[in-house]
């Protein structure tokens, strides 16, 4: 990260590669998409269904928790965000833990501690049982967040990154989905046992998660970072088209792992001290003080990973859709199969269009479908504060402003699904160097759990406030901040290494235009 010439002549070289590999691009049929890395990524995103069924399945589950368990809304807002503030704990941790583990282990290890939080929840006997299961799957949950997409783009070739990496927030949508649909066929069985069945089910997948997982490789990148250059070239083989991209993949990861030296740390002017980690010491060591101490790019990187997690959450998706039943009862829906019903429709919603971004991520870029995705919800916010305002200062509930409220949650939880949703995950896991990637990312996407968790916690106090209406109004505004900032800070990443990411940041005035 330091800018003496040794960095600079490798910054000049990778930028002359990047432009040769997009002007290659341009005149080339698209890259076919390597299936043992597509498999990969899949088994390491699949874990990401745990967290995205709890997100659904908690919608539901809160208006039968709430009857049987006799809670207030205050420990309503608690219960669900809960989960959220204690990911904080599995993301911040697991960066560190996977330095020194590995990629896949700390995937099994979060497949794991969701099991344990599942089955407490399923079978809780009262309340402070259920936020003790709460919590522990919140860890889990967590770490699944930071690892599978740092997983992911370790793994994949670059110019199918932005696909395989944007499969953690497919399969949260397929949570989500599942969460809907397994909320609608509990609806109808007794209010003591259908919340039980609904959030106890979760841990089943996790088990069958944790076996898949061990039959995957460990990251390439990892491995030549603890000094296995053999093992990690038999992996690059196998998610390479051909043995000579296999060779000039390991060939730029193992010039960028020898600018570190043994104590974890470069050399004052960014050459090389030694080759390689020697022997399996390196584990993470000198990286925070890196991260609190950064140079000018590093300052860049954080701002832009850090910035992008936190208009992630400050966006309120997670809370519109923990919270969908209680703004549509509000919009005079009152069935309780009915606002089910309504959530079920918005998780269509959600996993179609995400599938939509995820295929044409690595052809359109990152800037351009997040500066869409933000500009939509911006504009599916606002109607959703104007149909939510008009809903509650009128007594009678005209079906055209329940149906402006049905559609503008449908487009919000859409257009996220194009832009913020899938890409936060690429970008936080991909700008990163690489011996700070798991670590950088734990902390961006640290900021991503705490402020979703602060916004669950406190969506339905501040809304008796200033009224649903008023919140989707702010949380608009928040949108167009969001646009501003990705606009400026977010320079675009498609079709580049991991290795050669970097030299955008070491020029951000040269490149942030650049889409």
């Amino acid at each position: 990260m330091e800018e003496g010439g040794g960095v600079k002549s490798a910054t000049d070289a990778r930028e002359t590669a990047a432009l040769e590999s997009q002007s290659q691009s341009t005149n080339q049929s698209p890259p076919r998409l390597n299936k043992y890395a597509l498999a990969c990524a899949v088994l390491a995103s699949t874990n990401s269904i745990l967290l995205g069924y709890d997100i659904g399945v908690m919608s539901g589950a809160v208006l039968y928790i709430k009857d049987a368990l006799k809670i207030s809304s205050v420990k309503v807002e608690i219960l669900v965000g809960t989960l959220n503030v204690c990911s904080l704990i599995g993301s911040f941790a697991s960066g560190k833990t996977s330095d020194w583990i590995g990629r896949r282990y700390t995937i099994v290890l979060a497949a794991l501690t969701f099991l344990i939080g599942a089955l407490l929840m399923g079978l809780a006997p009262s309340f402070p049982f259920l936020m003790a299961g709460r919590v522990i799957a919140g860890i889990g949950v967590g770490s699944s967040l930071m690892i599978a997409p740092v997983y992911s783009a370790e793994v994949s070739p670059a110019m199918t990154r932005g696909f395989l990496t944007s499969l953690p927030e497919v399969f949260i949508n397929v949570g989500i989905l599942l969460g809907y649909i397994f909320n609608y066929a509990f609806s109808g069985l007794p209010p003591h046992i259908n919340w039980r069945l609904m959030l106890g089910l979760a841990g089943f997948p996790a088990i069958a998660i944790a076996i898949g997982v061990m039959k995957m490789p460990e990251s390439p990148r990892w491995l030549v970072m603890k000094g296995k250059t053999g093992e990690a070239k038999k992996v690059l083989i196998k998610t390479s088209d051909n043995e000579r991209e296999a060779k000039e993949r390991l060939d730029e990861i193992t010039r960028a792992a020898s600018l570190v030296v043994e104590d974890g740390t470069t050399s004052p002017n960014g050459s090389p001290k030694s080759e390689l980690p020697s022997s399996n010491d390196w584990h993470g060591q000198g990286v925070w003080k890196e991260l609190l101490r950064p140079s000018k790019p590093l300052r860049r990187i954080l701002v832009a990973a850090i910035g992008i997690n936190f208009f992630m959450q400050a966006s309120g998706n997670d809370a519109v859709v923990y919270y969908t039943p209680s703004v549509f009862k509000s919009a005079g829906i009152h069935s309780r199969k009915g606002l089910v019903g309504v959530t079920v429709i918005m998780g269509i919603a959600k996993t179609s269009f995400v599938l939509v971004s995820a295929l044409f991520l690595d052809h359109y870029g990152r800037r351009p479908l997040l500066l869409m995705g933000t500009t939509g919800m911006a504009f599916s916010l606002a109607g959703l504060g104007i149909g939510s305002t008009f809903l509650q200062r009128s007594r009678r509930k005209p079906l055209w402003a329940i149906a402006l409220c049905v559609l503008a949650v449908c487009s919000d939880v859409s257009f996220f699904s194009i832009g913020l949703g899938p890409i936060t995950w690429v970008y936080s896991s991909e700008i990163f160097p690489m011996r700070l990637r798991a670590q950088g990312s734990s902390l961006a996407i640290s900021v991503n759990r705490l402020v979703s968790g602060v916004v669950s916690m406190t969506f339905l106090t501040i809304s008796t406030k200033i009224t649903f209406g008023g919140v989707f109004f702010v949380l608009s505004g928040i949108m167009v901040a969001a646009t501003i900032f990705f606009y400026f800070c977010l320079p675009e990443t498609k079709g580049k290494s991991l290795e050669e990411i970097e030299a955008l940041f070491e020029d951000a005035d040269k490149n942030k235009h650049k889409v």
